[in-house]
């Protein structure tokens, strides 16, 4: 059952937060999400042309990115990291695509095309 305030809450990929609150929530400077923006580690949401938004999946990503320079990785360093987790998000993902298929119980019916000889 639902919550009277569940049907308020933001999709998770919704820019919401100014670059200024966006940054205290990750614990960075402004400078710093800007900096990322620029070198491609997150993407912030343009509004009226310079604003940028970020939404809380943006944010979360600014955590992990502090993290792992934090932990030494240099900005290329990071991106190639980034770069890496995506593409295996992206073969599990087939993965179970082909696992689905594999197990699947349909009845496939192949009929071929007449050809119509005249």
């Amino acid at each position: 059952m639902s919550t009277p305030f569940e049907d308020n809450i933001v999709a998770s990929e919704t820019p919401v937060y100014a670059i200024s609150i966006a940054a205290q929530l990750a614990g960075l400077h402004p400078q710093t999400l800007r900096q990322y923006d620029r070198v491609g580690l997150v993407s912030a949401h343009r509004v009226a042309g310079r604003n940028r938004l970020y939404s809380a999946r943006d944010v979360q990503r600014l955590r992990y990115v502090s993290q792992l320079s934090n932990e030494g990785l240099s900005i290329e360093g990071i991106r190639r990291v980034l770069e890496l987790e995506e593409q295996v998000l992206e073969l599990r993902e087939r993965l179970g695509e082909f696992h689905r298929e594999r197990t699947s119980r349909a009845l496939v019916v192949w009929r071929p095309q007449r050809v119509n000889r005249e």
